[in-house]
Parts: C-alpha cells; sequence; structure tokens
C-alpha cells in the first residue's frame, strides 16, 4: 500500500521504516501521550515495532495511519489517518469491525491546523475511495483541542463512556452527513 494522499501543505503517505527517527521525536514525548495513557515509547526497538504494526495492518486490513510529510521542508511532521479496529481486544465504546479517524503531531507542529487539513483530507479518502459508510472518533473530555478537531471536521458527539478508567467523547460522521457536508 503506497496511498498518497495531498492537501495544500501535505502529503500523506504510508508510514515506512525509515520513519523511524521522526515517530520516535513523535512518540517519546510525554507531552504526545498525555492523553494517550501516558505511555510513551522509550527505545527506537518500540518505535520500530510500531511501524511493523503499521505497515502489518496495511497488508491485513487494507489501511492505516499515514505519515504526514510537510511539503515545504519534507520533513515527517507526525500521522492523520484511519484504522479498520477488528478484533475484539480492539473493542471500544461497544463497537467492533470499525473505522476510526486518528492524528497525531510532534509538539512543534500543533495549533497550525494540520490536524484538521490532513483529517479532512482522510475523510475525503475513506468516504470516496474506500467507500466507508460511518467513521468513528475518539477523545479523551479533557483533550480539548482534539475534541474541537473532531467536531470541526464534522464529526457528531454520540456519548461518553470510559476506557481504562478515562473519560472519553465517542464521535461518528455518517457518509450521507459528508456529503451533505461537501
Amino acid at each position: 500500500m503506497k496511498i498518497y494522499l495531498e492537501t495544500e501543505r501535505f502529503i500523506l503517505r504510508e508510514i515506512l521504516p525509515t520513519d523511524v527517527d521522526g515517530m520516535f521525536e513523535l512518540d517519546a514525548n510525554p507531552i504526545v501521550h498525555q492523553y494517550l495513557g501516558k505511555k510513551p515509547v522509550k527505545t527506537k526497538l518500540e518505535v520500530k515495532n510500531v511501524i511493523q504494526f503499521i505497515r502489518k495492518q496495511y497488508k491485513e486490513r487494507g489501511i492505516g495511519r499515514f505519515a504526514a510529510i510537510e511539503k515545504s521542508s519534507g520533513k515527517f511532521i507526525g500521522w492523520s489517518g484511519l484504522k479498520l479496529n477488528l478484533d475484539k481486544k480492539e473493542e471500544l465504546n461497544g463497537k467492533r469491525d470499525f473505522y476510526d479517524i486518528g492524528y497525531r503531531f510532534i509538539p512543534r507542529f500543533w495549533g497550525k491546523g494540520y490536524a484538521t487539513e490532513t483529517s479532512l483530507a482522510v475523510l475525503d479518502y475513506g468516504f470516496n475511495t474506500l467507500n466507508i459508510k460511518t467513521i468513528f472518533g475518539a477523545a479523551e473530555i479533557e483533550n480539548i483541542a482534539s475534541n474541537k478537531i473532531l467536531q470541526k471536521i464534522g464529526l457528531q458527539f454520540i456519548n461518553e463512556f470510559y476506557f481504562e478508567n478515562v473519560k472519553v467523547n465517542w464521535y461518528e460522521l455518517k457518509k450521507e452527513d459528508y456529503e451533505t457536508m461537501s
């Protein structure tokens, strides 16, 4: 899978083994993991395993998170994309076999509209290329920025639930609602 999506400022492509340094900068940062279970990676070997897992999703599920590459600099700044949750252990808010949208960026790139821009391209890809009927999103209640992004890109609040003893907001966007937004 070599998916390439393009926005005004980004190329979204598959995450490659050569992205290990950028992924390490991203996932070793405790600030990035503040609302992700507070478990940043400690070694590049852990990152290599994460990249391997994502690449396995591309092969087995036909989708995964995409590396966000800044056009102006060619830098890896994080990722944005869809994930297909299939496994029973991946059940979330009582759902299984669903697509969820996610994004994660290195902090120096926060607050510039990058998550919104890349997520809109990802939604378009999910609905118009993959013909997905519903895309979900989740964010810890205290993660105000992520909740705002999910709402800004059109996902609708459904309910709150607990995940690993943390209160989380659950959102969804149906294809027919997305089409009326476009």
